[in-house]
């Protein structure tokens, strides 16, 4: 059969000529598994004409995946044993017509005996896929993942290019350089291929086609090739830029604009002809790691820093974890991944972090980190596993490293390199392993191959979590980052605690919620799964829950939080809202220890995850479908430049191990509440401010109101008032618990001059299952785009939805309180009149 697409993965050709079904739907991961057994042929039939006799010819593979014996008119060329490599093969083809063959080979099997050659291992919990997929390099998520399918794909994933040429350049390195005083400077390093040429012409330009600085240089200034014709020319230009020729500073968003140039470099012939073009983008921005020593100890100690500081600005980081965006890649269009990194940063995040367990993005994804200012953090391919590190592997490695920190780092978005995601956690984690064979490549391959290749160098990070006395110790909260789990997995502490729970940088943590209701629906439409199984506890909700034991996890945090229901679409928007109020309350509380120079005691925040690779209950705070949860909104508020929060502690009569945070009824009794109210402010420059507390009881008409003025500090938060949570009277003089646990507390802070709203939070007594939510009276009004709402009782976790994807709600998963009307743009909307869901009506419907 003809392949409908190139590039091409085996899956995606089968499922379009209807030999397998959608693995995404219903049960049908396990029909396709035989596909991962088979080897696969593809083979091309081309003509060639060679331009000139002495041409050198070669085949770039950019993308092989993975294990592949190329044929050239039936002669082996090569054979790729790393999805992460681009190989580039010489190769002579005859006049006319030449046939390349690729025959793949079972990926599932090559792995199975080179355990057996090399020992079984640890590889993570058995929600991670086989231990043996240690042994492979190719994306570890195709083995199964706790939020993933099986499906092990094959196939030529990435372009294959035929290049012949007398001259060319092969590769083009700008230097963008930012000294101490913040001034830009250019040096670029240019390799050559070929025969003689005369010159290069180097030119430095604006996005719009302005030349700032150009030159031409001759090439007989740097001596004569080498045997192999290749000239490696080091700082060919060296420019140093003034006010003058007006080059701005890259900076990551929120901070400044994403100042981007073009280096052009041709190459000019004897006889004064352009050989070849290339061109690179580049910003000029500085980046830092800083780990220095804390003034002043918190909760955890004393211990270093943990942030980035681009351009001499320390930066709070607020940012997701990414996975790849399908299982199969290439099925993910320009389209796509500039979709979901839109969607990232118009969630005010800053990072990406690109975690370990999945690929080197193409380029398009680093581009449009550069646009709009998203900086990454670029783990090497190596998650949850004891890795080895024998000759051969060490040797792939090594070359898959060279590829990939040669083709990235040029781009200003880039903020870290990773050595692994959590195979130092796994020695900590679960135990009986003494030695990480792999430290080799993360400790010493890694680091080198960064150090020699990055200049202005980017940092690197030797694993993630990592950081403590030992190399095994990835738990310490004031030594280098941390993965957060012991909330829904691990202790299975209350998310109520993560205030408690932070460190010097929270590079994971989550909990996980069900997709939007549409979704769900899909995976139900197949006929495999029968009627009836529109339940949560259904043989299909597990098929797409992957998370290792999650019907008990869910039950803990579930049960504390919320009332039980039979109900699919009611149990569906409660774990988005379990979801929506346990992360935002980290990014809350962890930013808040973010405490100016010398204090920053948590300086990131990067939440599991961004983005799912299939329809599935999983972390994603946005859906497969590009469809956000409320999660999404809620972390967009804490991110927002300036924040307002609220903390309430309740006091109990007796000493207890409940959550600070809940009032009791039981055996312990709640007798008063206190409250703590904090800013938080990103921006450069002091901000003056008015805050408005509100106070409503839910089950009367009692009301408090007070405002004070406020100074704001720049780059940290400030702390604004504490005092006891007002409350009404109590209704007789032996009443034990305190009338506060029906009170919801609201701070805006606004604008001093102008009134503008700034920021908002509302504080809701917890637990939720203990609340009878009143009949908010809510009145939404649509005009156009927009959408006016307006309530007479509190409303919590306003769910506003249409059925299309086309709307994009600039806010929503709403808390409104009486006399603070909200106005949130829906783009797309065109006056159409919306469903609603809220707390005590979790059915999303139109008002009557």
């Amino acid at each position: 059969m003809s392949a409908k697409n190139f590039p091409s993965e085996i899956h995606v050709e089968l499922l379009k000529y209807g030999i397998i079904s959608d693995p995404y739907v219903g049960f049908n991961e396990h029909t396709v598994q035989w596909v991962a057994d088979k080897e696969w042929l593809y083979k091309n039939t081309f003509q060639f004409a060679p331009f000139f006799p002495e041409a050198t010819t070669i085949l770039e593979f950019q993308g092989l995946d993975t294990f592949c014996s190329v044929y050239l008119n039936e002669t082996l060329i090569f054979e790729s044993d790393n999805q992460f490599r681009t190989y580039k093969v010489p190769v002579s083809l005859l006049e006319g017509k030449n046939t390349l063959l690729l025959h793949f080979k079972s990926a599932k099997s090559i792995a199975k005996l080179l355990e057996a050659q090399f020992g079984a291992v640890r590889a993570g919990s058995t929600n991670l896929g086989d231990p043996s997929r240690v042994y492979v390099r190719k994306a570890q998520y195709d083995w199964r993942w706790d939020w993933g399918p099986e499906l092990m794909t094959c196939g030529p994933y990435r372009p294959i290019t035929l290049i012949s040429y007398t001259s060319r350049i092969a590769g083009v390195y700008a230097h963008a350089h930012v000294s101490s005083s913040l001034s830009p400077s250019l040096e670029v390093d240019v390799l050559l291929e070929g025969a003689k040429a005369k010159a290069l012409h180097v030119s430095i330009s604006e996005m719009n086609g302005t030349v700032i600085c150009s030159k031409e240089i001759p090439l007989e200034s740097f001596g004569q090739p080498d045997e192999k014709h290749v000239m490696d020319l080091k700082s060919i230009v060296k420019w140093e830029f003034g006010k003058e020729d007006g080059v701005q500073l890259w900076w990551p968003v929120g901070y400044g604009k994403q100042s981007l140039y073009v280096v052009h470099v041709s190459l000019i012939s004897l006889d004064s002809r352009v050989l070849h073009n290339h061109s690179q983008r580049v910003g000029f921005r500085s980046i830092r790691l800083i780990q220095d020593p804390i003034e002043s100890p918190d909760i955890h100690g004393k211990g270093t820093t943990f942030l980035f500081e681009v351009n001499g600005v320390r930066i709070f980081i607020g940012g997701s974890n990414w996975i790849p965006a399908d299982n199969f890649l290439t099925t993910i269009d320009d389209k796509r991944y500039r979709a979901w990194l839109t969607l990232l940063r118009n969630g005010n995040q800053n990072m990406v972090r690109l975690w370990g367990g999945g690929v080197y993005e193409p380029d398009v994804f680093y581009d449009t980190c550069d646009e709009l200012g998203i900086l990454v953090w670029q783990d090497f391919q190596f998650a949850c596993g004891v890795y080895p590190a024998h000759d051969t592997f060490v040797d792939s490695v090594t070359k898959e490293a060279v590829d990939n920190v040669k083709r990235l780092r040029h781009h200003p978005a880039m903020a870290l390199f990773c050595g692994n995601n959590e195979d130092y956690q796994q020695v900590l984690q679960w135990g009986g392993i003494t030695e990480l064979p792999a430290r080799k490549i993360y400790e010493q391959v890694l680091p080198d191959i960064v150090a020699a290749l990055t200049s202005s160098e980017v940092p690197y990070h030797r694993g993630s979590p990592y950081g403590g006395k030992d190399w095994w110790e990835t738990s310490d909260p004031t030594v280098g980052d941390i993965h957060q789990w012991d909330v829904w997995a691990g202790k299975e502490k209350a998310y109520q605690d993560y205030d408690i729970m932070g460190g010097r940088f929270v590079s994971e943590f989550g909990i996980p919620s069900f997709p939007d209701m549409r979704t769900v629906e899909y995976w139900l439409d197949s006929k495999d799964v029968g009627k009836g199984q529109d339940y949560a506890q259904s043989k299909i909700i597990a098929q797409h829950t992957r998370a290792g034991n999650f019907e008990r996890r869910f039950a803990i945090v579930m049960n504390e939080n919320f009332r039980l229901t039979s109900d699919l679409e009611t149990h569906v928007y409660n774990t988005q809202i379990m979801q929506s109020e346990a992360v935002s309350y980290a990014y809350q509380v962890w930013r808040r220890a973010w405490r100016g120079k010398g204090k920053e005691y948590t300086a990131g925040v990067i939440v599991w995850q961004l983005n799912d690779c299939w329809p599935v209950t999983s972390w994603a705070i946005a859906d497969y479908f590009l469809r956000p949860k409320p999660v999404y909104y809620s972390i967009a508020r804490q991110l927002k430049p300036i924040t307002v929060n609220i903390f309430r502690t309740v006091i109990k009569n007796k000493a207890n191990d409940r959550p600070r945070q809940f009032y009791e009824f039981g055996a312990f009794q709640s007798i008063d509440a206190r409250i703590d109210v904090w800013a938080t402010n990103s921006t450069l420059a002091p901000r003056k401010a008015q805050l408005d507390l509100f106070c409503i009881d839910l089950y009367s008409s009692w009301t408090s109101s007070e405002t004070h003025v406020v100074d704001l500090l720049p780059n940290q938060t400030t702390e604004l008032l504490s005092k006891r949570c007002p409350s009404p009277d109590p209704a007789t003089g032996d009443q034990v618990v305190t009338t506060s646990h029906s009170v919801v507390v609201s701070a805006r802070l606004r604008d001093i001059q102008t009134g503008e709203v700034l920021s908002r939070f509302s504080d809701w007594p917890q637990p939720y299952r203990f609340l009878e939510f009143p009949n908010p009276g809510l009145k939404i009004l649509v005009s156009g785009d927009e959408v006016n709402i307006e309530v007479t009782r509190p409303v919590k976790g306003l769910v506003l939805s249409v059925d299309s994807d086309e709307v994009k709600w600039s806010d929503n998963a709403l808390d409104v309180i009486p006399g603070d009307k909200q106005t949130i743009v829906a783009k797309g909307l065109g006056g159409r009149r919306v469903k609603v869901a809220y707390m005590g009506k979790e059915k999303s419907s139109f008002l009557e």
